[in-house]
């Protein structure tokens, strides 16, 4: 059997144009599919762009303060709050303790604005050595409750290192910084899911040993 060549002349016209459809939508969906990773290459450099923009709004704008603790003279101690953040707030309480203790010693009731970049400094040596005693040798903690924004935060604990020898202040050096930032106690329009305070684990307790004592005394009748 003899394949004979088919000349291209020899095609109807019609049968040309039936193939155009097809032409069009095979190279309709090869520039559909490069606009398509296109834009998911754009999508994906804007979310990038987008997480960028709110970290540095949060570094810039989020709440943030730092404690330090300065000595001054044996019976004088000052302490030294850096507002970090461009936001302003609202200093409410300043609380001491000693590592070993799990409750502040000191607890310091304030009402002071600070503006961002700014540092507002206090002496506190008397309410130091109240918290230290007339000799002691270790650590101690400070801590800062503040509004900002409409919500109530609190810093965690910067430690230091206080020698105290017959009354007089001999060392006072900052030994660490927190590795956590500033916590949400408290927002005007409701708790906040991330509040902690201490929970009564005993009081779903009490109620089901009232209700089987309850059904022990049932029984026995």
């Amino acid at each position: 059997m003899h394949l004979q060549s088919i000349d291209p002349r020899s095609l109807p016209v019609t049968s040309l144009f039936a193939y155009i459809p097809v032409i069009a939508t095979v190279v309709t969906c090869f520039f559909s599919m490069i606009l398509t990773r296109a834009t998911l290459r754009y999508v994906e450099a804007t979310d990038k762009s987008l997480a960028l923009a709110r970290e540095e709004f949060e570094r810039e704008w989020s709440p943030e303060l730092h404690i330090k603790l300065e000595r001054v003279s044996p019976t004088e101690a000052t302490v030294v709050v850096t507002n970090l953040a461009k936001i302003s707030v609202l200093l409410q309480l300043l609380q001491l303790r000693k590592i070993s203790f799990a409750v502040p010693f000191e607890r310091w009731t304030l009402n002071e604005p600070l503006v961002g970049g700014m540092t507002w400094t206090q002496e506190v040596g008397k309410r130091l050595l109240a918290c230290t005693g007339p000799e002691f040798g270790g650590q101690i903690a400070a801590s800062m409750t503040f509004f900002a924004s409409g919500r109530m935060f609190r810093t965690d604990w910067f430690r230091f290192y206080v020698q105290v020898s017959d009354g007089r202040i001999v060392k006072l050096i900052p030994t660490n910084m927190p590795a956590r930032r500033v916590r949400v106690l408290e927002n005007r329009k409701g708790p906040e899911r991330r509040r902690e305070f201490v929970q009564d684990v005993t009081a779903d307790v009490a109620p089901k040993k009232k209700e089987e004592r309850k059904f022990f005394v049932a029984g026995a009748s």
